[in-house]
């Protein structure tokens, strides 16, 4: 076992100096899209796994903010960087991406945990408090962003108008100011965990060193820089890829989801597989909450500077999946205790909205 961990050490440290090295050797010559296509997989993995020792060092719950906000530079980059890089597909990227993120954790990501853990644990608890604040200012900005473009009349829906763009990026980020000034400072014991098993010596692993931490700072920046810069150079092969397959625009958005939140994901459902629910918790609705409170900020700069107008309104499928979404979340978190009833609902309804994705 801790020649595997070694050995999965090693790569993460080895990815993001070959991503940095690569994505520098692309303005020079043309380079074969599967390589590029692993070397940004692994990129991604890594950053995600230096973000994670970082947040370990400084513990909860500004680890999981940390978390958050990495996988959501790196989300942000890859949505801004492609839509730089084909601007005919700009139109809806951002609103697919920030939707099939919202959807992968508030379904996969959030079934799966409730299902691992209650699997082997039958029923977990949480802080309610926490996790109800959370979801209250995920409801709001879900349907700012995604769903009240379809209904102003400045422009025509699905779109907002430049003023109101402005309007609503400011919202969202004042939103999550505030939900993060009350996760880390004002009460921040709403979302740290309750029970005996944190009170355990060995619930943890040892944090990291300072030298680590520092390492592992200095790496995460290599690996943003490479995701961002190899995402524009794999970006015209990605779109005639799927364009060859005849899959719907909206699969662009469901990859780079899902690019982006599968280490998190795991790391997520280990948690929950620990007997540390909070913490998964804390993951998964601080990652939405990042997503939409930063995401769409930064899309809305990139439009209103370049004036390139951006689609937030979600058709009716779409509106309809989110709002249970939301309401099955609220109903499986409300009494502070899961079991494998309520990770199967969410899971099926990820298949839900996978299925309809594909087949419209």
């Amino acid at each position: 076992m801790t020649s595997k961990l070694r050995v999965a050490d090693r790569t993460n440290d080895l990815f993001p100096i070959l991503g940095f090295l690569t994505a520098i050797a692309s303005f020079a010559m043309p380079l074969n899209p599967w390589l590029v296509a692993i070397i940004l997989a692994g990129a991604v993995v890594a950053a995600v796994h230096h973000a994670e020792v970082i947040a370990h060092r400084v513990g909860e719950p500004f680890g999981t903010l940390i978390l958050a906000l990495a996988v959501t530079v790196i989300e942000v980059g890859l949505i801004l960087t492609l839509m730089q890089a084909e601007p005919e597909k700009a139109l809806t990227l951002a609103r697919d991406t920030v939707f099939a993120a919202v959807m992968v954790i508030l379904n996969l990501l959030m079934g799966l945990c409730l299902l691992a853990g209650s699997i082997r644990h039958h029923e977990q608890r949480f802080q309610r408090t926490g996790i109800g604040a959370a979801l209250a200012t995920l409801t709001v900005l879900t349907i700012v962003t995604l769903v009240l473009p379809n209904f102003t009349s400045s422009v025509p829906g699905p779109f907002y108008s430049a003023t109101q763009l402005g309007f609503v990026a400011t919202v969202s980020l004042i939103l999550y100011a505030t939900f993060a000034l009350v996760q880390t400072v004002r009460h921040r014991d709403y979302f740290l965990p309750e029970g005996e098993a944190y009170d355990e010596p060995d619930a943890h692993a040892a944090p990291p060193s300072g030298q680590r931490t520092a390492i592992s700072g200095a790496l995460l920046l290599a690996s943003l820089f490479a995701v961002v810069l190899l995402a524009k150079n794999l970006s015209p092969v990605m779109g005639a890829l799927l364009a060859d397959w005849g899959a719907p625009p909206a699969v662009l958005g469901v990859l780079i989801a899902a690019l982006i939140l599968a280490p998190e994901g795991l790391a997520a459902v280990r948690a929950a597989k620990a007997d540390r629910l909070q913490t998964s918790l804390n993951l998964a609705l601080g990652s939405a909450l990042a997503t939409i409170g930063l995401t769409i900020p930064a899309v809305a700069i990139l439009s209103i500077v370049a004036d390139m107008p951006i689609s937030l309104g979600l058709d009716a499928k779409s509106t309809v999946l989110l709002f249970l979404s939301l309401i099955v979340s609220v109903q499986t978190l409300a009494n502070g205790r899961t079991t494998v009833l309520q990770g199967v609902i969410h899971l099926m309804l990820f298949a839900i909205y996978l299925f309809t994705t594909f087949v419209p």
